[in-house]
């Protein structure tokens, strides 16, 4: 079984380059394309996620993905700046998001909703692969929720306008605080971000040491899997040999490599489309379009969201992150076929029960309704602002954790009812 998957698995990735190629209209629809494949890859492969920062944390002691995410955060500030310190800000759509009431209750209802679901916006496209009962009701509530947002988000100053700003952007550009120190401020702003970073990176060891101290804490399988990853045999090597594909395609990557990985292609992306990550906006415009097919009209559900007909009515895979976010499923999809676990990882969620759909539902829907008041979810409400120098992914972490830390509280309590 493992050899067909495989065999599918070189297929499909095959399939998807030559085709991708072939029926995409432009050569930026299918940069975005392999793109999305291959972050859907690295994601998989190296057990790595957003929500799981914060989960992982509460549920089992260890806080080895969060102290992941700062050094993907660092690595990914350095190598924007790259782009920013001898060029024009003005040629990139830096997300330089507004610091406001909308940012702290956005992020905490998005760290709610993640507790709940078991993943972000990125982690349910994963999770259509790995967990396709709870990844389809997150979905569908998420974009409920987008959709439900869209015109608050449009028309409110709490959500749009910034109560602190610096200059560059809707809200504080970190560089601008050191704009006088020559070559835009970077090299100060590089320092605050690992600072930043360096301070979550200790909070982080002096929680998992006290919960190893409490005996509360039981690691992640999967980090265990990951440490447990012995280096390639060179005395008894052969390139064609199950080892050696083991080694290629099946052993899981260490977070670290997942981070360094994840912040290569960040970087990719942002110096060929001149923006960051985002995946959250489109699950509205996919309900919209559900809506559409249903027989609503465009016009009524412009007039609802407060946006334009474009993203109801252009074909499908003509829509840049559309197209990104349909190749972070192929992604996982490919890696999981590669590495022989496709059947096993599709087939472990498939039976759920009622109360985890209403679970689901509400994570979905406190996720994607947060979206639109902290103007992004995990890659674009924290992720890349933090990358983009800017203070609002800095809060939004903040406010993360406290939902997330609150969302897990209640989720124990409604498991503990029979």
């Amino acid at each position: 079984m493992k050899k067909i998957e495989n065999i599918i698995g070189f297929a499909v990735l095959i399939l998807s380059i030559v085709l991708g190629s072939a029926l995409l209209k432009t050569d930026m629809l299918f940069f975005r394309w392999v793109i999305g494949i291959a972050l859907g890859y690295v994601l998989t492969r190296s057990l790595f996620g957003f929500a799981g920062s914060v989960n992982r944390a509460y549920r089992t002691g260890s806080t080895k993905l969060m102290r992941a995410l700062m050094l993907m955060f660092v690595i990914s500030a350095i190598l924007t700046s790259a782009f920013l310190i001898f060029g024009d800000v003005k040629n990139y759509d830096l997300w330089i998001n507004p610091i406001n009431l909308g940012l702290i209750l956005g992020g905490l209802l998005f760290g709610f909703g993640m507790s709940y679901s078991s993943c972000c916006a990125t982690g349910t496209l994963t999770d259509l692969v790995t967990g396709l009962p709870r990844a389809l009701i997150t979905l569908l509530f998420f974009g409920i929720g987008v959709f439900v947002g869209l015109p608050i988000q449009a028309k409110q100053s709490w959500i749009r306008d910034s109560l602190f700003k610096s200059g560059t952007g809707s809200g504080v550009f970190i560089p601008d605080w050191f704009a006088s120190n020559g070559k835009g401020g970077y090299l100060g702003a590089i320092i605050v971000t690992a600072l930043f970073a360096g301070i979550v990176v200790v909070i982080s060891y002096m929680y998992e040491s006290k919960r190893k101290k409490q005996n509360k804490y039981s690691g992640v399988g999967s980090e265990k899997d990951q440490d447990a990853v012995k280096e390639l045999d060179t005395h008894n090597y052969k390139f064609f040999s199950a080892t050696t594909y083991k080694k290629l395609f099946v052993e899981p990557w260490s977070l670290t490599m997942g981070a360094v990985l994840l912040s290569v292609l960040f970087t990719l992306l942002m110096g060929v489309t001149k923006e960051g990550w985002g995946a959250s906006t489109p699950f509205g415009f996919w309900f919209g379009r559900l809506l559409k097919f249903f027989g609503m009209s465009v016009d009524s559900i412009v007039a609802f969201t407060g946006g334009k007909p474009k993203p109801y009515t252009m074909p499908f895979f003509e829509h840049p992150v559309f197209v990104q976010n349909i190749g972070i499923v192929a992604g996982t999809a490919i890696c999981l076929l590669l590495a022989g676990s496709f059947t096993k990882s599709f087939t472990s969620e498939l039976k759920i029960r009622v109360k985890d759909v209403i679970v689901f539902a509400i994570g979905g829907f406190a996720m994607g309704f947060g979206t639109r008041l902290s103007n992004g979810c995990n890659v674009g409400a924290l992720y890349t602002p933090i990358a983009n120098f800017s203070l609002s992914g800095w809060i939004f972490l903040i406010c993360l954790v406290g939902g997330g830390f609150l969302g897990n509280y209640t989720l124990k309590l409604i498991n503990k009812k029979k």
